[in-house]
């Protein structure tokens, strides 16, 4: 069958509220991190310091200062501290004991992310076959702190998730769609909009008594899903690897590797946070969705952990 596309009008409607300005404006700033990030990795060795960064996305000292302060809340200086090696190593040593705890916890109950409950579905083995036969999948793209996101949904949850790389909106929705090629996608930024506003722009704010958890409809193989549940175990702030992942849900032997091609078949990013998976050296390494983003992200989750702690 095959696959319809039907645009709306509501493609370029513009942000309606509060929510909306701000992970707009944040999106906006995040071209310069991004740029920022990706220079400082690739001169690490010659330790560039602030007024080096700051003019090489053309700001001067001071507003490339007050560009990270009003897109994280720290100074860059203190951002970018986060993501040294030895920190990284740090951060893996004191995540271990905290993972511990979680996964005694169990898996059954909802996951925590960021004061965000999520619930998994995962789709039936029928289902997984029929590829999103008679399915409706509502998306849209959408401002974040990270960059613009398309964001997939049906009336059973969040399907799809991911950021998208050099504006190339066309082939992120292929990409996202793998596996649902037999579903309806429909454009539709009204329906998907509040549930990217409640993603990304709630850090701070405890859910509402009585809120509903956030819903997510899984399409992978049982391991697969296994695997992506674990990940949903993993606390903002902290850091795992593939080894340690797989000795926490159970798995024995040369298991990393075969956790690892689960994560890489992850399709909702940020939250299922294969971003906060790194090598057991300290480096942080690959992402699908660019590992410049991958560092924003982590040292986004570690500084919002710090600020939120005062």
């Amino acid at each position: 069958m095959t696959l319809e596309l039907t645009m709306t009008t509501r493609e370029n409607a513009a942000p309606s509220n509060i929510a909306s300005d701000i992970l707009l404006a944040q999106s906006r700033d995040y071209d310069r991190i991004a740029q920022a990030l990706e220079y400082v990795a690739q001169h690490t060795s010659e330790q560039p310091d602030l007024a080096d960064i700051a003019s090489e996305v053309g700001l001067s000292e001071y507003h490339f200062q007050r560009l990270f302060s009003r897109w994280v809340g720290i100074s860059p200086k203190k951002f970018l501290q986060y993501l040294t090696l030895s920190r990284a190593k740090q951060s893996l040593s004191d995540s271990a004991s905290v993972l511990d705890a979680t996964f005694d916890a169990g898996l059954s109950s909802p996951s925590r992310l960021h004061d965000l409950f999520v619930r998994c579905e995962a789709v039936t083995p029928g289902e997984y076959k029929r590829r999103g036969q008679d399915l409706t999948i509502q998306y849209g793209f959408h401002p974040t702190p990270f960059g613009e996101c398309l964001l997939m949904l049906t009336e059973r949850g969040i399907c799809g998730l991911s950021f998208v790389i050099e504006g190339d909106r066309e082939s992120a929705l292929a990409h996202q769609l793998t596996g649902w090629e037999q579903a309806q996608a429909v454009s539709d930024q009204d329906a998907t909009r509040g549930a990217v506003e409640r993603i990304f722009a709630s850090h701070n704010e405890s859910p509402t008594p009585g809120t509903s958890p956030l819903r997510l409809l899984l399409r992978g193989t049982p391991f697969q899903v296994k695997v992506w549940e674990a990940l949903l175990r993993v606390p903002a702030g902290s850091l795992t690897t593939y080894e340690s992942l797989a000795r926490l849900s159970g798995y024995r032997g040369n298991a990393a590797r075969a956790v690892g091609q689960a994560v890489s078949h992850n399709l909702i990013a940020y939250l299922i946070p294969c971003h906060r998976i790194i090598r057991k050296t300290g480096v942080i390494g690959n992402y699908r969705w660019d590992p410049t983003r991958k560092r924003a992200l982590i040292g986004w989750e570690a500084a919002r952990g710090e600020i939120g702690a005062v």
